[in-house]
């Protein structure tokens, strides 16, 4: 049976202004389901938009549209963005869809038969830019503790989720599993922050507006966002319908990629959902850090936002796509800036990766003609070498199985720096003075060819098209995840003429 593997991004609240923070989340996602496909997983990658509430209700009527035109111009944006960044999700939700609506208006009335979810009055504080309730205890400041802004105290008649009913059980199921909240730093937030506090029952429908999808058995009240937004993750695969075949192959999820300040409603809220629906939770949530720039999130009130295509048209989609993977260790911040982008297209893909694969394809075509085979002729430093190359993968498959992308990228590239190590001790330029050691120098050409062969493939799922462009020039379509061992009888035959993967790039403030 084939293995499967199902991985999520938040949707996303559909913006005009999406900066390359924001883009971390599918970017990484992206990776990692390309990875497991390479790898021969049957893999779902579910991405989409968060199109209800409070607060697109208003920007909707501050634009003169019905908030359905609002968000169906907004998320064509969103669909652009993702196709810029080379994005491959097999669907893009939005809980405007008809089938997410009717889902989770059979969900809420699932949990309010069985006693989960009640009638009541909502007295609080409200942070209507975050969609989100609090409690006195948790503002900073008297402001919400998310965004900083001001909350507005709400009183209405409301539907309430238990969550109480089911805090001892959660508690039980994240000490038992170790790493259904990754990092261990987000797990210790949860518990010290809301659990160990106590959950109070939440407030899951709201009557101060209609943008929202309607409770089907008291239609003045819409369904709150947040339950709304979290249950896309079973809406998409068929949960509750006759069409449940995706919901039984890939439920439950195996990771939840998330941004650090949601977190708190992928690892309470959501799982006791699911505990209350009887069903599975997700193996992981992993709650990632934010691009930062001099201290702060990125946005457009502090001037310092770009839209990321700006970014892909300068310097190129891979590019960017390495960059914000190998900038954000993991569970951490990551700092932005132009510049720092610009240094590492030029210290890694120009100088380590690029330099690599130019500076080999030519001495393979000014010693041999550009045909190069293996001659067996082997020495200590050959066989050591040969088996950094042997061992990349299964390095690299530990640590995307860990979600520690920045490190799976830091393993490739130290095979790279070897590669070009390599070359600066065995000096082939001084083998090819010496024709007794010929077949040494095409030996060792061949090594390293095998080392841009094997890199470019673990490359595949950061970089496509560059990986793309490695294995044109080293003419070879010995470039699947089943060819990632040392292989000792291709016949390369490259190209006359290399094509820089990179160039480098001086840079010029703006």
């Amino acid at each position: 049976m084939q293995k499967k593997f199902y991985i999520t991004t938040p949707i996303y609240y559909p913006s005009a202004n999406f900066h390359i923070g924001h883009c971390y989340s599918t970017i990484i996602a992206d990776s990692i389901a390309r990875y497991k496909r390479l790898d021969g997983y049957d893999t779902y990658f579910l991405t989409g938009s968060d199109e209800h509430g409070q607060k697109i209700e208003k920007k909707a009527e501050e634009a003169g549209l019905s908030p359905k035109d609002y968000v169906d111009k907004i998320v064509e944006n969103a669909k652009d963005l993702w196709k810029s960044l080379g994005i491959t999700y097999d669907r893009f939700i939005r809980t405007t869809d008809k089938d997410h609506v009717e889902i989770v208006q059979k969900i809420f009335k699932k949990l309010y038969d069985q006693g989960d979810i009640y009638k009541g009055e909502y007295k609080g504080l409200y942070c209507t830019p975050c969609e989100s309730f609090w409690t006195e205890t948790q503002l900073v400041n008297g402001k919400c503790p998310d965004c900083g802004r001001d909350v507005q105290e709400v009183s209405e008649e409301a539907y309430f989720l238990r969550l109480s009913k089911y805090q001892k059980r959660l508690e039980e199921y994240i000490d038992s599993h170790s790493d259904f909240i990754l990092p261990e730093s987000r797990k210790n937030e949860m518990i010290n922050n809301f659990l160990k506090p106590g959950l109070e029952d939440l407030c899951v429908s709201r009557t101060s507006f209609s943008w929202g999808i309607p409770v089907t058995f008291d239609e003045k009240h819409v369904i709150y966002v947040w339950l709304d937004a979290l249950s896309n993750y079973i809406t998409a695969l068929g949960y509750l319908t006759d069409d449940d075949e995706k919901f039984k192959k890939y439920w439950p999820a195996d990771v939840h990629i998330v941004g650090k300040e949601i977190v708190r409603f992928h690892t309470i809220i959501w799982p006791i959902i699911l505990m209350a629906l009887d069903l599975p939770l997700p193996h992981k949530v992993f709650g990632h850090g934010w691009l930062i720039v001099e201290g702060n999130k990125i946005s457009k009130s502090l001037g310092n936002y770009k839209d990321p295509r700006e970014y892909v048209d300068k310097y190129g989609v891979d590019a960017v796509r390495y960059f914000v993977l190998r900038e954000i260790p993991f569970g951490n911040d990551g700092n932005f800036s132009e510049e720092a982008l610009v240094n590492r297209i030029n210290s890694d893909l120009a100088n380590i990766w690029g330099n690599l694969v130019n500076r080999t394809i030519g001495m393979a075509n000014k010693y041999f003609d550009g045909k190069v085979t293996n001659k067996n002729v082997l020495e200590n430093i050959d066989e050591e070498f040969i088996e950094k190359i042997n061992v990349l993968k299964s390095n690299v498959d530990e640590k995307i199985e860990g979600l520690q992308i920045s490190k799976a990228l830091e393993d490739i590239f130290e095979l790279l720096r070897s590669s070009n190590k390599y070359i600066d001790d065995v000096m082939p330029w001084v083998l090819a003075k010496d024709e007794e050691k010929r077949d040494y120098l095409e030996t060792v050409l061949y090594n390293i060819m095998e080392a841009i062969r094997v890199t470019g493939i673990m490359l595949k799922p950061f970089m496509p098209n560059s990986a793309s462009k490695v294995f044109e020039q080293i003419n070879t379509d010995k470039n699947t995840f089943s060819d990632t061992k040392y292989i000792s009888d291709i016949e390369y035959d490259v190209v006359k003429t290399p094509e820089p993967l990179f160039q480098r790039i001086v840079y010029k403030q703006d």
